[in-house]
């Protein structure tokens, strides 16, 4: 009699074997993939929005964090981006280039043989200036032609070079104004103080070589003796240009600020001017130069506008308000009806 057989299950070595061959189809792992490759993407974009969002709220956690603890910051800026730096700054650099130089030539055309070799030494002293651009300098200043710009420009032409060099002094009243947040109607016009100021700074220039020497000692005194007239006069220059309306004491952390960043900039010059002069004159010739001098001034009243700007930011904040007698600042001052 013959034995039967149970019926064989199915075999679950032939499933996995069956399913080995499919995972082992290439035209099976394509569809797989094509199948799987949407759901991937969309996920990574999901990680992606998700830690952007993470990061954008960190982000928003620290500057709040920043506002609250140094608000100092916030406020130096907001009052920067209020005063316009790099359009107030270029501006004024541009008047220098446009009406204080031109006075500069022609107050050493009509100055005494003497005060024209001191211009000339501080100069050189201040940008350091060696071979081709020391030439020209010495070309410009050697009282050859001095004949020839007095007739041709003569006491009416002088006059009107000075008057127009009293366009630096007001881009630097509006600067200081803007960094103080004095309205217009805040000053009264006094346009001796505009001259004042000139002629002050053209003094001060044909001195800078001797005090930046030390008087023959060296940098080493050179050094401290410009940081000290420099925060003398951009202390002075602050209360002049601003009538008198600030006083004295909340002024000083813009001159100390200016003086320090418009001396780092003197020690840069003295390197940088030399090698950039020479090659521009090699290159270019006398053109170059007058886009060497524009940049050198950008930078300088950059400087200049910035360490007025942050030092008023900085005198209005509460710590040294109470104790340099500052103005309030806009924000805390109350709305007039």
């Amino acid at each position: 009699m013959p034995i039967e057989m149970p019926p064989r299950a199915a075999s679950t070595n032939l499933d996995a074997h069956e399913g080995g061959r499919h995972d082992h189809d290439p035209a099976s792992a394509v569809r797989t993939a094509c199948r799987r490759g949407p759901l991937m993407w969309s996920e990574r974009q999901a990680r992606w929005r998700n830690r952007s969002r993470e990061l954008a709220a960190a982000g928003k956690r620290l500057q709040e964090r920043t506002e609250t603890r140094f608000p100092v910051i916030t406020h130096a800026t907001e009052r920067m981006v209020g005063v316009n730096i790099f359009d107030s700054a270029t501006r004024l650099a541009a008047q220098c280039f446009l009406t204080a130089v031109p006075l500069l030539f022609v107050v050493a055309s009509f100055a005494p043989e003497a005060v024209r070799d001191q211009l000339v030494a501080s100069v050189r002293t201040m940008f350091g200036l060696t071979g081709q651009a020391n030439d020209q300098l010495t070309d410009v200043f050697d009282g050859s032609g001095e004949d020839d710009i007095r007739n041709a420009v003569g006491a009416v032409g002088a006059v009107v070079v000075l008057l127009s060099a009293t366009a630096v002094s007001r881009a630097m009243q509006r600067l200081c104004r803007r960094a103080w947040e004095i309205p217009r109607t805040g000053t009264r016009i006094a346009i001796w103080r505009w001259f004042a100021w000139i002629g002050a700074w053209m003094v001060l220039l044909i001195f800078q070589g001797p005090v930046r020497d030390g008087f023959g000692v060296g940098l080493w005194l050179g050094i401290p003796l410009t940081l000290l007239l420099q925060t003398a006069a951009w202390w002075w220059s602050q209360h002049l240009l601003l009538g008198g309306v600030i006083r004295w004491p909340p002024l000083l952390p813009g001159a100390l600020i200016t003086a320090a960043a418009v001396t780092a900039l003197s020690l840069g010059a003295r390197v940088y001017m030399p090698i950039a002069l020479n090659r521009s004159l090699a290159t270019y010739g006398s053109t170059g130069s007058v886009f060497v001098l524009l940049s050198w001034l950008i930078v300088l009243c950059v400087a200049v506008a910035v360490g007025i700007t942050l030092g008023a930011a900085l005198a209005q904040e509460p710590y040294l308000t109470r104790r340099l007698g500052s103005p309030l600042p806009t924000r805390q001052r109350p709305e007039q009806s």
